[in-house]
């Protein structure tokens, strides 16, 4: 099993979204992060006083999936998270040990 980890720009979150469910994707989780991706407009960037640079609003998108699954996803990533800059985003896959279920205790 692989870990999918993938820094988008916010405005292509919902494309992402609904391409990976139509490919058959289901454990995906999102996170709201501040990051260094280049800005597709001066409204899209801020200067954070905390980290002394200017930054966006990304998402994270986390995907696990099986290992045979990590290329047709890591081109959805590609395909759709594309914006039409050279910094769209970064696309990492780490190795998943173990995965354990939460069951009910009967």
């Amino acid at each position: 099993m692989k870990q999918i980890k993938a820094f988008v720009h916010r405005n292509r979150v919902s494309d992402l979204i609904h391409a990976l469910e139509a490919a058959g994707f289901q454990r995906l989780s999102l996170f709201d992060v501040k990051g260094l991706l280049r800005a597709l407009s001066a409204r899209e960037q801020e200067y954070s006083v905390e980290f002394g640079d200017q930054v966006i609003s990304e998402v994270q998108m986390e995907l696990f999936c099986e290992d045979a699954d990590v290329d047709r996803a890591a081109e959805i990533f590609r395909r759709v998270g594309r914006t039409g800059r050279t910094d769209a985003g970064w696309i990492y896959v780490s190795p998943i040990d173990q995965s354990i279920p939460i069951n009910e205790v009967r």
